[in-house]
């Protein structure tokens, strides 16, 4: 019986995940949820998956949490569903260093 439960289980929920966050936690906000839906500039293949990072306000319910609000995106509402956010885990190969480029005259 307990075989058959385990099972069923894996079953009814395959990505299932306990996902939580600390306030102050940075994260990247998801911007294309769905499938041809354009709202964050450009759709299709190349457009980008996840912004930020942005910091974590407060959290307002088991589901949802505050977080600042981009200064790019000001028509965007603020609280957003935990399905929606993603762990920023820092790394110092995230920073680009890039060099002036010369260019020729010609």
């Amino acid at each position: 019986m307990l075989a058959a439960q385990s099972r069923q289980k894996s079953y009814a929920n395959p990505k299932g995940r306990d996902i939580d966050f600390q306030i102050k936690d940075m994260v990247f906000l998801r911007v294309s949820p769905m499938k041809g839906i354009k709202r964050f500039g450009k759709k299709g293949k190349l457009s980008p998956r996840f912004i930020g990072p942005f910091e974590l306000l407060e959290r307002i319910w088991q589901v949802a949490y505050r977080v600042t609000r981009p200064p790019v995106l000001p028509a965007v509402h603020d609280v957003f569903h935990i399905l929606m956010l993603k762990k920023y885990i820092s790394n110092p190969s995230h920073i680009l260093s890039y060099e002036a480029l010369e260019l020729q005259p010609d």
